[in-house]
C-alpha cells in the first residue's frame, strides 16, 4: 500500500529505454480505448447519441494503438515488454469508470478532455526522449493527433448531437437526477424536518430537561432515518419507473430524514433550556424554507405555494408536539 503511494518500486520515466516506452504508450492506448467504449457502454441507454461520440473516440485511440505495434515490430521485433501507467513514478493515472459513475454528460466529457491533455503531454515528452527518426515522428504526430482531439470530439458533438440532441439528453439527465437524488432527499428531508417535530417539542415541555430531549430527538432521527431509507428501498428497485438505483435512493432518503431531525435535535445540546428551544426553532425555520426552496428549484412549485405548504404543516405538527408536551 505505501509503495503505491510513496511509488516505491517503481520506474522514473527518465529511466525508460526506447522499447519501454513504445510499450507504454501501446498499454496507455489500449487502457483509454477500454475507458471510451465503458462511457460509450455507460450512456448508451439513456443517451445514445452521445455515446456514440465515444465509440468513434475509442476507434481513433485503436487507431494510434496499431500504429505504435507496428513501430514496435519493425524496431524490436513480436515480444512487447509489459509496461503500464501504474508502473511509472509521476506518470499520469487514469480513473477507473466506476469511479466516475454517475456518468453525467458533462462529467464524461470534461474526463474524457483531461485524457487527451495527459497524452500529448506524455507523447511530446516521449518524443524528445528518442534518436529514432521513425519513432520519434510517429510520437510528435500523436502528440499532435492528442491536442487536436478536443476539435474531434466537438465535432463528433456536432455530427451525432445536434442542439435538439442535446437539449433533450440534457432534460432527461436533469430528469435522471431529479428521480434519483432531488425527490428521495426531499421526502426524507420533509420527513426528518417535520415528523420528528411533535416528539421533539413534545419531550421538551414535558421534561423541561434538555439532555433527555436531545437523547429523544437523536433516537427519532435516526430511527427515521432507517425506516426511510429501508422503505425507499423496498418499495421500487428503479426497473420500471427509471427512478435509478434504489441503494442510492435509499441512501439518500435515509441520510437526508436523520438531517432533518437532527438539526433541532442538536440545539437541546444547550444545558438552558429556553436558549436551546430558542435555537432550535430558528433552526426548524430554516429547514422550513430550505424544503419550501428545493420544491421551487427542482420541482417547479411556486415559492409562495410551496413556503404556505410547508410552513403550515411545520406549524401544526410544532402545536401539536408543544400541546401534548404542557399536558
Amino acid at each position: 500500500m505505501l509503495s503505491r503511494v510513496f511509488g516505491f518500486g517503481r520506474r522514473s520515466f527518465d529511466s525508460l529505454s526506447e522499447q519501454e516506452i513504445l510499450a507504454l504508450a501501446i498499454s496507455s492506448e489500449e487502457d483509454d480505448g477500454r475507458i471510451y467504449r465503458a462511457y460509450a457502454d455507460g450512456l448508451a441507454q439513456d443517451f445514445p447519441q452521445s455515446a456514440k461520440i465515444f465509440e468513434e473516440m475509442a476507434e481513433e485511440e485503436d487507431g494510434h494503438r496499431e500504429a505504435l505495434i507496428e513501430l514496435h515490430r519493425k524496431r524490436f521485433g513480436e515480444r512487447i515488454p509489459l509496461i503500464r501507467r501504474e508502473h511509472v513514478r509521476g506518470y499520469y493515472q487514469r480513473k477507473p469508470d466506476w469511479l466516475v459513475r454517475p456518468l453525467g454528460i458533462d462529467r464524461v466529457r470534461n474526463q474524457a478532455a483531461d485524457m487527451e491533455r495527459q497524452a500529448q503531454l506524455f507523447y511530446a515528452a516521449a518524443a524528445k526522449r528518442t534518436s529514432d527518426a521513425a519513432t520519434r515522428k510517429l510520437l510528435g504526430d500523436l502528440a499532435a493527433a492528442e491536442q487536436g482531439h478536443e476539435a474531434l470530439a466537438h465535432d463528433l458533438e456536432r455530427k451525432h448531437v445536434p442542439e435538439a440532441v442535446k437539449e433533450q439528453e440534457g432534460a432527461a439527465e436533469r430528469r435522471q437526477f431529479i428521480l434519483t437524488y432531488i425527490q428521495p432527499g426531499l421526502a426524507g428531508l420533509m420527513d426528518g424536518s417535520v415528523s420528528t417535530l411533535a416528539p421533539i417539542f413534545a419531550a421538551a415541555f414535558a421534561t423541561h430537561d434538555t439532555w433527555q430531549t436531545f437523547l429523544v430527538g437523536l433516537a427519532a432521527s435516526i430511527g427515521a432515518g432507517i425506516s426511510m431509507g429501508f422503505t425507499e428501498v423496498a418499495s421500487d428497485d428503479g426497473r420500471l419507473s427509471g427512478r435509478g438505483s434504489p441503494i442510492k435512493r435509499g441512501l439518500t432518503t435515509g441520510i437526508m430524514t436523520a438531517m432533518g431531525g437532527l438539526g433541532h435535535a442538536l440545539p437541546y445540546l444547550i444545558p438552558h433550556f429556553w436558549t436551546a428551544t430558542a435555537v432550535a426553532a430558528v433552526v426548524v425555520f430554516f429547514e422550513l424554507w430550505a424544503i419550501a426552496f428545493v420544491q421551487n428549484r427542482y420541482m417547479d412549485t411556486p415559492f409562495l405555494r410551496a413556503a404556505f405548504q410547508v410552513v403550515l404543516g411545520g406549524a401544526l405538527v410544532f402545536a401539536a408536539g408543544i400541546l401534548i408536551g404542557n399536558a
